[in-house]
């Protein structure tokens, strides 16, 4: 199948075929169609399947020929949990939308406010937000949502785990009853379903992110290497083995923060992105990454969602995460559009249990590895590891 059977408009193929695709992805084949019926959808993909393009294009479709938003109104809301995500679906309206009179804009928390409340004042077909810079905007009477045609949620599972369910009900009560619902997750856990199933009215289904399937194309390794140990073997690897653009998750802000010092001490340029971070922080951390000034980015799970980074050759699981699920969405921002990836998880006596838990996630042995020199004491004793509370979110700072 090509774009091209889509049903697609000639200014959105053009745009298609400016950035090089012919081919849609398994979600764009079957969400673009979804979505340009009009019906509700609830779509399962994981990072880097290409579903910002899947309700992209169409949402651009449906919008192209509808009349003008009025002052201050929107017709096509897309929530996203984080800054990096929305700047990124932000980026992909405007690419694609580029051959359409369209209007769209980006807006959230930690940069100031009055562009993106100029923008408002003028009307927007689409408008890319956190839940929490859109409430307040709203509270302000800058927006008006009473004329949205399409809501999309984007990554609601993450919102969900980040505590924006009662963001996401305040602005549900904003927008009018009869719209088009898209809801996009990486998983269908109990929570999404009885999210969709207050919030959808009979909606197609799609799964082409089975939330136990890790990609052929990505090389799986664990090094068992002793807790006190780890900063000093991640470094003994990426010098020796001469790694570039390197992917580190940590589980906490304070963990990324000290590791990211630490390499740093040993000339391995590296910086850290976490939700304590500012946003101008953060984007050059990002920037410099991505243009390869950068060798390490450290990153915590929820401040990595978003990231959009073309062919990542290396993710280091520096601690495991505490949900399996987490594993799969990591290392799955290596190995993307037929690039082949390396995704290294080292693993301490703590944390065995934690494999344990991911290899029958996965259904596979992931290979094993002692670093010569790294021998982990066969001594040594498990402690308990803490898991991170969920924290709710504060009313005074909105993200």
């Amino acid at each position: 199948m090509k774009f091209t059977d889509l049903g697609l408009r000639p200014e959105l193929l053009r745009a298609v075929e400016a950035q090089g695709y012919t081919e849609p992805t398994p979600i764009q084949r079957q969400a673009i169609p979804a979505v340009l019926t009009g019906g509700d959808l609830l779509a399962s993909a994981q990072t880097g399947t290409g579903k910002t393009a899947g309700f992209t294009l169409p949402l651009l479709q449906r919008l192209a020929d509808g009349p003008r938003p009025k002052a201050r109104q929107v017709r096509a809301l897309v929530l996203t949990p984080t800054r990096e995500l929305a700047a990124q679906v932000g980026d992909s309206v405007k690419t694609y939308g580029r051959h359409l009179k369209l209007r769209s804009h980006v807006i959230f928390g930690g940069v100031g406010q009055q562009p993106q409340v100029d923008a408002l004042r003028a009307g927007l077909d689409i408008l890319v937000a956190t839940p929490g810079r859109l409430l307040d905007l709203q509270q302000q009477k800058h927006v008006d949502l009473s004329q949205v045609e399409v809501l999309v949620l984007d990554e609601a599972d993450r919102m969900l785990d980040m505590g924006f369910i009662h963001d996401i009900k305040k602005v549900l009560r904003l927008l009018p009853k009869r719209r088009q619902n898209l809801l996009f997750s990486a998983t269908f856990s109990n929570e999404i379903r009885r999210l969709a199933d207050g919030l959808l009215d009979a909606p197609a289904m799609i799964d082409v992110a089975p939330r136990n399937t890790t990609a052929e194309r990505i090389d799986q390794v664990v090094y068992q290497v002793d807790r006190e140990r780890k900063r000093e073997l991640l470094a003994h690897l990426i010098i020796t083995q001469r790694w570039h653009q390197v992917l580190v998750f940590t589980r906490t802000k304070h963990g990324a923060n000290r590791l990211a010092e630490q390499l740093s001490k040993q000339d391995i340029p590296a910086m850290a992105i976490h939700g304590n971070k500012s946003q101008s922080a953060r984007t050059r951390a990002l920037g410099a990454f991505k243009d390869g000034g950068l060798q390490v980015l450290v990153a915590t799970d929820i401040a990595a969602r978003g990231l959009d980074i073309n062919e990542l050759p290396y993710v280091v699981n520096f601690e495991l995460p505490n949900v399996a699920e987490d594993y799969v969405h990591r290392i799955g921002r290596t190995g993307r559009a037929g690039s082949e990836g390396l995704a290294v998880s080292l693993v301490c006596i703590d944390e065995k249990g934690l494999l344990r838990g991911i290899e029958r996630l996965i259904k596979q042995s992931i290979e094993s590895r002692v670093e010569p020199g790294f021998e982990p004491d066969p001594n040594a004793v498990p402690e308990p590891i803490r898991k991170p509370q969920r924290r709710q979110p504060r009313r005074t700072k909105r993200a």
